[in-house]
């Protein structure tokens, strides 16, 4: 099978850099998947949760918070906001930050908007930790 390049940049670095034979990713108007020779496009993306499989057929999974996707003659770059693999989300801390963008949408007087998309950064995050 044909493969291409990836890279996903966060302002932190590079979380992954390499071969890949696909990449399925959250874009803002729903999930797509990159194949080699895909047609050039640039899209932003949306809190989800990005799938990489190698070369060696392994899968890798990271958290997205958002960002941006560039697909240009096999190379693929992925600019998110935030980027986060299963093993690095501390649940704990993905649990406590659920429970208070929760607390906030319960308050009238919060900003909806915000308070929605940290709940969603939440449970996206417990999700690819399996704690939901």
């Amino acid at each position: 099978m044909s493969n291409f390049k990836t890279s996903l940049l966060t302002p932190d670095g590079a979380i992954f850099e390499g071969d890949t034979v696909s990449l399925n990713v959250p874009g803002s108007n729903g999930d797509f998947q990159v194949l080699h020779n895909h047609a050039a496009l640039m899209s932003t993306l949306d809190i989800g949760i990005a799938k990489i499989k190698t070369t060696d057929n392994k899968v890798q999974e990271y958290a997205l918070s958002g960002g941006f996707v560039e697909v240009n003659q096999n190379v693929v770059t992925v600019l998110a906001e935030a980027a986060e693999d299963a093993s690095h989300i501390d649940v704990e801390r993905a649990k406590a930050s659920k429970e208070r963008a929760e607390e906030r949408l319960r308050t009238a007087a919060t900003d909806r908007v915000r308070a929605e998309a940290s709940l969603k950064r939440a449970l996206n995050r417990l999700k690819l930790a399996g704690a939901l």
